[in-house]
């Protein structure tokens, strides 16, 4: 449960409820038990729980299994076309195998090292900059992006980071393109030069469904 709340700012008690198949009283009594033993969980009335601000958990240890299921998954992220959507993903698993005991980790560079996906290796990487529009994404940036369309045009675009999806061949960035003055796919191989500017902008308030409702 203290792992649950940690992935989130708030959780209610009901997905918390379902998680666990347990009934909601029981998540009542568990989420005091945690405050008894010291857990600094606050409560949002009518919105869920949250943990204090600044508070850390020991280290989380994983079992064999789910080691093994992250090591596959990077071999899945290797077949990428994102230089750095791969080095970080790459690094983030190098912090896990960290953190595991030596014989688990023995069996995961094993594992590493016996696992392939065809042409997963040397495949072209054709972009290098899903790290960037991440962080735009998330912290609501404007970017400044020049983009080569299929005309094989340049122009300069001010746009705000919606979503990516990822495609057998590329990555496409959705966003509100401040120049056309509407959303726009964007190829991340197209895009020739990007910087992400100080300015922020509204949140877009939708999910990816509803975007996608709306539009198609």
């Amino acid at each position: 449960m203290l792992t649950q709340l940690q992935t989130k700012r708030l959780i209610t008690a009901r997905s918390l409820a379902d998680k666990f198949n347990v009934t909601t009283r029981t998540i009542y009594r568990d989420i005091k038990t945690l405050e008894q033993a010291g857990v600094p969980i606050l409560t949002e009335e009518g919105k869920g729980y949250t943990l204090m601000e600044g508070y850390k958990m020991p280290p989380v240890m994983f079992s064999e299994s789910q080691a093994n299921a992250l090591i596959l998954a990077e071999q899945l992220v290797l077949k990428n076309k994102d230089a750095s959507f791969i080095r970080d993903y790459t690094e983030a698993i190098d912090k896990v195998k960290a953190v595991l005991r030596q014989s688990e980790k023995e069996k995961a560079n094993l594992l590493a090292d016996r696992t392939r996906f065809e042409q997963n290796i040397n495949r072209e990487r054709n972009s290098n900059n899903i790290s960037q529009v991440q962080y735009a994404l998330t912290n609501f940036y404007l970017m400044s992006i020049d983009y080569i369309n299929e005309n094989n045009k340049t122009s300069n675009r001010i746009v705000e980071p919606f979503a990516l999806i990822s495609t057998t061949e590329n990555w496409l960035l959705i966003a509100w393109c401040r120049l056309r003055n509407a959303f726009r796919y964007f190829r991340l191989d197209r895009i020739t030069k990007m910087k992400v500017l100080p300015e922020k902008f509204e949140q877009h308030k939708m999910t990816l469904q509803e975007y996608f409702d709306k539009f198609y």
